[in-house]
């Protein structure tokens, strides 16, 4: 896993730790740069398929935060598509449950596109599967296909 960081208080060896479990995204860096916010803590990444690069910003200064994630939507019964979104309160405790929850997310995008050929914009299935799994040691493949079946809750 090609890792760089550009935050001081993330080393790249802390990040590769932090990482360690988790599925690699074959041929494309890890890029760790300071989430600098103005009101509260937010989650933020990108993946950037032209220079293969995963992007995750971590906030600074580091203050544990809360985040509502949606997993899924609903449909409301009546006329018309009306649905509600299925949502979970995470709170993020520590650097590393941002970086593997982030890392999670950006990795699906990538296994969308460069595994299975469809288009990436799958937020609800990406947030599912980083929510599963980023306090996980061990993240497989497997656990990619089977958040992409949503089970009714």
């Amino acid at each position: 896993m090609r890792v760089r960081s550009s935050c001081p208080e993330l080393p790249v060896e802390r990040v590769r730790r932090a990482l360690a479990g988790l599925p690699d995204a074959h041929r494309y860096a890890i890029e760790v740069k300071p989430l600098r916010y103005r009101q509260r803590p937010h989650l933020s990444a990108w993946t950037d398929f032209s220079v293969r690069t995963i992007t995750l910003q971590v906030p600074e200064p580091f203050l544990p935060f809360g985040e509502v994630v949606p997993y899924g939507a609903r449909r409301r019964p009546g006329k018309g598509l009306k649905f509600i979104w299925l949502t979970e309160g995470v709170t993020f405790r520590t650097e590393r449950e941002v970086l593997r929850f982030l890392y999670l997310h950006e990795w699906m995008h990538w296994y969308l596109r460069e595994r299975l050929g469809k288009k990436s914009a799958a937020e609800t299935a990406c947030d599912r599967f980083a929510l599963g799994n980023y306090r996980r040691r061990v993240v497989t493949q497997d656990d990619a296909e089977a958040a992409l079946i949503r089970r009714p809750v």
